[in-house]
């Protein structure tokens, strides 16, 4: 189990050159015409040419050899507990393994999975502010995990929402998983978050553990959430119609997950792109669930995407770091920009793929390889222990003044 405190960032400037590929997270750009980058303690400075950057006196380099950088990956929608562990399969070191599989930042959608869970307003703020704290302080493989998500119940009053704002969360857990969940009672939530600035999330589909509720389209439409949680199910979908509604209605982001139904995740990209809104598309692993943990869950769904949903791999990525950065308020994480996080995935097609580079192993089904992950300027993974491995990796060839 890793079990690291927060560090922070690395100190001085690390150099990446040898960029064969550079996937930005921007839709706008998903491919950036650049073989280097240049961070400075920890926040990307520089990004284009090496001969054409400040690359002299670096404390890292790191030789790409050919193998495509993107942003680390946003998972937006997962269910930590406390530590390294999840109850919900009594597994250690789920987040580690989920560094090793790309992702460098998860979202919380409520700690829902703690044994006895309090479920009264004094409980369940407790609860939401000590997760937060506890995850600023404590970073697996030195992943941030954005927690603190507590689920409304319907005997809170606006009190306990002003009690969260100014505790600093900065966002609800899943309305549905506790007993607000249609939508009379979502829309009052949803709307005293907006007026509080709070982040709202709604469950969508069917119930996904003892004491949750099936979540309709008309529920979702009069509350308006800002995300509409796992459109695809989690895990049971509502129908594809309801799912097409949605995208054509609702206002808020729409997200769909690995631990749910993919013939709806399909039926919702395509809708998404219909309508022109694919960059509200968002893309989470939902776990830990019921089918388990998941490392290369982002990996899996950007995949089915660009494989089954004709996405090319490129746009596929944006759905996983730049879109969720961009829609759920993440300004330090998620595009390869300068004054983001040096938080960056070094990934190539999987060995003895039958695509010839990256985007087209993708493209084919094939999940990438990764070679390398660095959070904040700090190497945090070699070779994956989770994916296949991959064709070409990165090495580390300079430690200067170390």
């Amino acid at each position: 189990m890793a079990a690291e405190v927060a560090t922070g960032p690395m100190t001085g400037k690390l150099v990446v050159r040898g960029i064969g590929l550079l996937l930005s997270g921007d839709l706008a750009r998903p491919i950036l015409d650049a073989d280097a980058i240049v961070a400075i303690d920890g926040r990307i400075a520089q990004i284009g040419r090496l001969a054409d950057l400040d690359a002299d006196d670096a404390d890292l380099v790191i030789d790409a050899k050919g193998s495509a950088v993107c942003p680390g990956l946003i998972d937006s929608h997962c269910h930590p507990v406390f530590g390294d562990w999840t109850p919900r399969q009594n597994q250690l070191g789920w987040i580690e393994m989920g560094v090793n599989g790309g992702v460098t930042t998860l979202v919380s959608a409520g700690e829902v999975h703690l044994p006895g869970r309090p479920k009264d307003a004094v409980g369940v703020v407790a609860l939401a502010i000590t997760a937060q704290r506890c995850f600023r302080n404590f970073r697996p493989a030195g992943a941030r995990v954005i927690a603190g998500a507590p689920v409304p119940e319907l005997d809170f009053g606006r009190e306990v929402y002003e009690k969260l704002a100014e505790a600093g969360i900065r966002h609800i857990g899943e309305i549905g998983l506790g007993t607000v969940a249609k939508g009379a009672d979502a829309a009052r939530v949803t709307g005293w978050c907006r007026e509080l600035g709070l982040e709202s999330i709604m469950h969508t589909g069917g119930p996904s553990i003892a004491g949750s509720h099936f979540v309709a389209r008309e529920d979702v439409l009069a509350a308006q959430p800002d995300v509409v949680s796992h459109i695809n199910g989690g895990p049971t979908s509502i129908a594809h119609e309801d799912v097409r509604a949605l995208c054509a209605q609702a206002r808020g982001a729409i997200e769909i997950v690995h631990n749910g139904n993919e013939r709806s995740a399909l039926v919702c990209l395509e809708a998404m792109r219909a309508e022109g809104r694919l960059a509200d598309l968002l893309i989470g692993t939902d776990a830990p669930a019921g089918s388990g943990v998941q490392p290369n869950g982002m990996l899996r769904m950007i995949t089915l995407v660009a494989s089954l949903g004709g996405l090319p791999t490129e746009e596929a990525v944006c759905l996983a770091t730049g879109n969720v950065a961009r829609k759920r308020r993440l300004d330090d994480v998620g595009l390869i920009e300068p004054g983001r996080s040096a938080d960056l995935v070094f990934l190539d097609r999987p060995q003895h793929s039958s695509g010839r580079d990256l985007l087209e192993a993708t493209s084919l089904g094939d999940i990438p390889g990764i070679g390398m992950v660095v959070i904040e300027g700090h190497v945090r993974a070699g070779r994956s222990r989770s994916t296949p491995p991959a064709h070409g990796a990165p090495l580390v060839v300079a430690r200067e003044g170390r």
